[in-house]
Order: structure tokens, then C-alpha cells, then sequence
């Protein structure tokens, strides 16, 4: 698959990581953004002409069928990728044609991910493997850290279990809790409740709404409608574009209210 990015996007990396400019009542702001990839002779266009502009302290259920260019909004949010048109601004910096080595220095501070297939290390414990999320942040407490997100996502009896001993649902929560380790202003997750019971995935639900209480940005892909009743904002995706923006269709409501 051939990127169709800007010819600056593969300039060398700086050694110096850019500076973050504090945030102007939006964390996440993206204007005119398009992402387009080349596969042969085909061209495809994963993202059309989105503008969005996300607040702090939002928590914003993002939906849409698969292919509908959630997951690359995800991608470019996280700076993970680059735009082939339009401008990213995270807190206030414009990294529509960050390098490579500016990307990483970005996210470690500023972006956590909960990651569909969860990225866990095998030969490291479940402790470890959010320790080493707290410790890529930076905190100086990692370990502690580490201890007590596991306990807040029920998996304090579990620690030193390694991925392989866990279920999917376990791993999903293990996955959570070194992205709330890091304790970064902007808080991304792919379908974290997708391998969960209900019961687990409500528990979830209230710790990134937590999050978001607590003054972060959280965006949550999902197909399920169902979480978008408690988000503060719905985004719907079809064909790259964003065709609904807003509240919950008929108001929000409370976790303890969500059935699926």
C-alpha cells in the first residue's frame, strides 16, 4: 500500500522533539483533513474533507461501519500517521507534517492508546506490561502506578499473570490500565469493551468517563450504538465523512441505563 502523503512528511527526523504550546480550550483540533493511500492503480480515500475540533474534559464515542475511516481518524488523532491534506493540531501544535522521530517524542507525553488487539508483551507479567506504559511516560512512580490501575480495572489478583494466562477479557483490561498509567491529557480506544461481558465493559465505560471528568480528552471508536447514549458527543463516519456531529440521539444517559 503506497501513502499519498505531503513529499515533507519524509524529511529526516529533528533531534529536537518541537515544543507544545499550552491548549486553547481544544485538545484535538483537525481542519479540511484528508487521507488518501494507493493500492496498485487504485487510489483510496480513508478520510474526505473532516474538520473536528475536540474539547478537554470530552468523552466522545466516535461510530460507524467497518471501512467508514474510523480507525485512520484514530491513527491521525493519535499521530500515528500523517494527513495527505488538511492540518492536525494536537494542544495546539501543528503536526500535520511531523517526523517521524517528532511523533513518538509527541505521544509518549501527550496520547495514550487502548488498542483493539490489545499490544501486550508476552514474556513480561501483566504488572510489567503497565509499568512499562508508566515508565515510557515518564512517571516516577511507575511501579506504584501500576499497582493501582490494576486494582481499578479488578485485576489486582492478577499481576503477576502473564498475557498467555489471561482471557481476552483480562488482556483487554490489562491494556486499559497501562494506557490510564500513563495518566497523558488524551485518551484514545478502539473498541475497549469489545471482549468484555457487559458487566466488565459498563465498569470500563465509568473509568473513562472518569477520565474524561478528571479533564481529558477521551475518544472511543465503537460499533456499538449503544455506548454512544453516555458519551457527551456522538461522531458519526460513513465513507470517510463525518455525517452526524452532536449529542445522543435522545439525550444522554446514565452506564446503569446501557443494555447490549
Amino acid at each position: 500500500m503506497e501513502r499519498l502523503d505531503h513529499p515533507e512528511s519524509t524529511r529526516l527526523a529533528s533531534d529536537v522533539p518541537p515544543t507544545a504550546t499550552e491548549p486553547r480550550g481544544t485538545r484535538v483540533d483537525l481542519d479540511n483533513v484528508s487521507k488518501r493511500y494507493r493500492i496498485g492503480d487504485v487510489t483510496v480515500t480513508a478520510l474526505d474533507d473532516v474538520s473536528l475540533h475536540v474539547d478537554e474534559m470530552a468523552f466522545v464515542v466516535v461510530l460507524g461501519p467497518s471501512g467508514s475511516g474510523k480507525t485512520t481518524l484514530l491513527n491521525l488523532i493519535g499521530v500515528l500517521d500523517t494527513p495527505t491534506e488538511g492540518r492536525v493540531a494536537i494542544n495546539g501544535q501543528d503536526l500535520s507534517r511531523a517526523s517521524r522521530r517528532e511523533m513518538f517524542a509527541f505521544r509518549r507525553r501527550t496520547v495514550s492508546f487502548i488498542f483493539q488487539t490489545f499490544n501486550l508483551f508476552p514474556g513480561l507479567t501483566a504488572l510489567e506490561n503497565v509499568q512499562f506504559g508508566a515508565d515510557v511516560a515518564g512517571r516516577a512512580d511507575a511501579e506504584e502506578v501500576a499497582h493501582e490501575v490494576l486494582e481499578r480495572v479488578g485485576l489486582g489478583d492478577r499481576v503477576q499473570h502473564f498475557p498467555h494466562q489471561l482471557s481476552g477479557g483480562e488482556q483487554q483490561r490489562v491494556a486499559i490500565a497501562r494506557a490510564l498509567a500513563t495518566e497523558n491529557p488524551i485518551l484514545l480506544a478502539d473498541e475497549p469493551t469489545g471482549e468484555l461481558d457487559f458487566t466488565t465493559g459498563v465498569q470500563i465505560l465509568q473509568l473513562l468517563q472518569a477520565q474524561a471528568e478528571a479533564g481529558k480528552s477521551v475518544l472511543v471508536v465503537s460499533h456499538n450504538r449503544e455506548i454512544s447514549r453516555i458519551a457527551d458527543r456522538v461522531v458519526e463516519l460513513s465513507s470517510g465523512r463525518i455525517v452526524r456531529d452532536g449529542p445522543p440521539v435522545g439525550g444522554k444517559r446514565r452506564t446503569d441505563e446501557l443494555r447490549w
